[in-house]
């Protein structure tokens, strides 16, 4: 069950594609005030406009931030007024041939990686601090092929599919040693597979999508608002039901890889 959540305030990662977007939008029927965190100024501009127009919610604003880079994260938080009660790492890239940031960190490992461990380490004062809280991390059931050894395809061969499903895999290991670090604070932190949505990205991958971008959220949404989930952490969930998770029981593996993004 999902409820009307007036005063309360949510932040969605990757915003202006298909399934962020559709996130934003339910958050905002809800009555939650909603930040769609972006890239882009011009796309966050409509996709706010379309989002107030459809939900009569005027609660809706876009904050700019590269999620591929540490520091315009740490700027996002450091400038960050006010509460935050729901965050949604959707953030996500998968580029055909590798390519890397200016810090010279392979470009999806960056985003889909470390974008969703510093958003959640640098907000999490602001979390902890308008408990109870919740951090949603869209992962993805098409996950596998991590290597610790080789996180940014240096030695391997970089097909974005593998560089993908490396990153989906470590969303899901990463997501109970957060929850573990973050339960004392009042701070759930749940992983979950959206759905097989039709977008830019899912293209990328060389998929279409049976499902549309309004199904593709609800199991996010249902994360975020749920009040049947009040205290429950450190999960993996699809299609509203939870299901165990091979990769976040490997804790000796994924406290390795959270050691290793500290560095970063």
């Amino acid at each position: 069950m999902t409820g009307q959540r007036t005063g309360q305030v949510a932040a969605v990662t990757g915003a202006t594609g298909a399934i962020g977007k559709a996130i934003a939008y339910e958050l905002s029927r809800l009555n939650y005030k909603v930040y769609l965190i972006t890239r882009d100024a011009e796309k966050s501009r409509q996709a706010v406009r379309e989002i107030i127009t459809e939900t009569n919610n005027p609660a809706v604003e876009y904050k700019l931030a590269d999620l591929s880079q540490k520091s315009a994260i740490q700027s996002l938080a450091a400038a960050w007024k006010g509460p935050l009660h729901v965050l949604i790492n959707n953030a996500a890239v998968t580029p055909k041939t590798r390519q890397e940031t200016p810090q010279d960190i392979e470009l999806q490992f960056a985003t889909n990686v470390l974008g969703y461990f510093w958003m959640t380490k640098f907000f999490s004062k602001i979390l902890a601090d308008s408990s109870p809280a919740r951090v949603v991390n869209v992962a993805s059931y098409w996950a596998g092929g991590l290597d610790l050894t080789d996180l940014e395809f240096n030695h391997r061969p970089y097909h974005n599919h593998d560089a993908y499903r490396q990153s989906k895999q470590a969303n899901r290991m990463l997501t109970p040693v957060f929850a573990d670090q973050l339960k004392a604070s009042g701070i759930t932190v749940n992983s979950c597979h959206p759905g097989d949505v039709n977008s830019a990205l899912s293209n990328e991958l060389g998929f279409g999508g049976s499902q549309s971008p309004a199904q593709g959220a609800r199991t996010p949404v249902w994360l975020a608002t749920s009040k049947s989930l009040e205290g429950v952490t450190g999960k993996y969930f699809e299609n509203e039901k939870e299901v165990r998770c091979q990769f976040g029981s490997q804790l000796d593996e994924a406290k390795k890889l959270y050691e290793i993004c500290l560095i970063y």
